[in-house]
């Protein structure tokens, strides 16, 4: 049993899971008993957000602290160079090489998808230990695959396991939270799962219960709900294993996902606009929640606007790790103890950038100040300005008001500029 003054800290982050689909937030059809113990033992954030739209720049804002163009990850990360939007900057500093100088054990299960090169490597950026799939998405949940390339590693070895990855994913955590069972150095486990990133590929029996339950949903629906429902149980699976081992009580989890729901393959996001891929609330706005027995007040619901590059502080606050180079993220800390935090002053800025047609490799970008958000959804779309405070689901656009559109503007240009200082190919 872990007996450190130290927590372990667990930080579970899903793949495309939106606001709208968990049961805490009333979604359709679906029911996430799991996630919902975490926010009924602990707090659940109603405006928390990714950093951005897409997977990559989101998770390297979580693994650094920063806004991800910050560290050179403006977009998503992909195995063939003419598609590739970014590239992790080597002075980047990741949360687990901050927790290693605390004497943490630090690993990743699951999905990296921040670089393929040799340098970029989980176990080259922190990591003691990497038990999972290297690269963007899956082809298939069942054989592994990317492009045909097998990108599933244990340490840095190709592996070719069996099983459906969510499974493997949890299978591998519980393992590992085990092997931490006789020791009283604290871990930091990144446990990132894939689903319920497409394809929609749910185990048939899930799909059954779901159908079962809830005949009226559209098959498209009943897949997706099966995918989450499936993931869910795995994060049940987990929280048991810390139970069993006797290290919950001493062990801050933290659950969120990296953007919003794929509306066009069953996944909802609530009453936001918009989807995965989108500046609007639905692409951005994202479940979170977090227990830490005898530090969070069970059953607490805020209102604190927060990120995911807010995780990075808040895990070295809790761990009595002292951050000493600059980063965007605030800790959360006073507020998972139920102080009020005033984050009035702060600027909030979103980026993506992206090929293809809609993009040609420019980016889209959003920016918030206090209830303001300017945002330009494509690389050729005009900017849009909202009042989320009178209008939080972003209905009546509001650039008439010229004095609150020339601030944001400029808001959004002086972003952009400091982003400039960082370049986001390999060199």
């Amino acid at each position: 049993m872990n007996h450190s003054a130290r927590p372990n800290i667990l930080v579970i982050l899903a793949d495309d899971h939106g606001y709208g689909d968990v049961s805490m937030h009333r979604g359709p059809h679906i029911q996430t008993p799991h996630m919902d113990r975490i926010a009924r033992d602990g707090i659940r954030f109603q405006h928390f957000y990714a950093n951005s739209s897409v997977c990559s720049p989101s998770r390297a804002a979580l693994l650094t602290g920063r806004y991800p163009d910050r560290v050179g990850v403006p977009g998503v990360i992909r195995t063939h160079p003419e598609n590739n939007w970014g590239y992790l900057h080597q002075d980047a500093v990741t949360l687990p090489s901050m927790l290693q100088r605390a004497g943490y054990d630090t690993s990743l299960i699951g999905k990296w998808h921040l670089g393929l090169d040799p340098e970029s490597h989980p176990c080259r950026r922190g990591f003691d230990h990497f038990h999972g799939f290297l690269g963007d998405m899956m082809d298939d949940y069942l054989t592994h695959r990317r492009h045909d390339i097998n990108y599933m590693q244990f340490a840095q070895q190709e592996i070719d396991p069996e099983g459906h990855a969510t499974d493997l994913f949890t299978d591998w955590a519980i393992q590992y939270i085990r092997q931490r069972e006789s020791t009283t150095q604290p871990f930091f486990l990144y446990l990132a799962y894939n689903a319920p990133h497409t394809p929609i590929q749910p185990p048939e029996e899930w799909v059954d219960r779901v159908r079962q339950r809830e005949p009226e949903a559209a098959d498209e629906r009943v897949r997706y709900v099966a995918l989450v429902e499936h993931l869910d149980d795995g994060i049940g699976r987990t929280l048991q294993a810390l139970e069993e081992t006797g290290q919950l009580d001493n062990t801050l989890v933290i659950y969120t996902s990296d953007n919003g729901g794929q509306m066009n393959v069953g996944a909802t996001n609530g009453p936001y606009r918009g989807a995965k891929g989108d500046m609007y609330e639905g692409g951005l706005r994202v479940p979170a929640c977090a227990m830490w027995p005898g530090h969070i007040p069970a059953g607490t619901i805020t209102d604190q606007v927060a990120l995911l590059m807010d995780l990075f502080p808040t895990a070295c606050d809790a761990a009595g790790v002292h951050i000493d180079h600059h980063i965007e993220g605030r800790s959360l800390l006073p507020t998972l103890h139920g102080e009020t935090q005033d984050f009035g002053d702060r600027v909030l800025y979103w980026v993506r950038r992206e090929g293809g047609e809609r993009f040609l490799g420019l980016c889209q970008h959003a920016v918030r100040l206090g209830d303001l958000k300017l945002l330009h959804n494509g690389a050729f779309d005009p900017l849009e300005l909202f009042d989320l405070g009178t209008d939080p689901y972003e209905q009546s656009e509001g650039s008439a008001d010229t004095e609150a559109l020339q601030v944001m503007r400029t808001l959004l240009q002086q972003q952009i500029q400091v982003a400039g200082a960082t370049a986001w190919q390999k060199q």
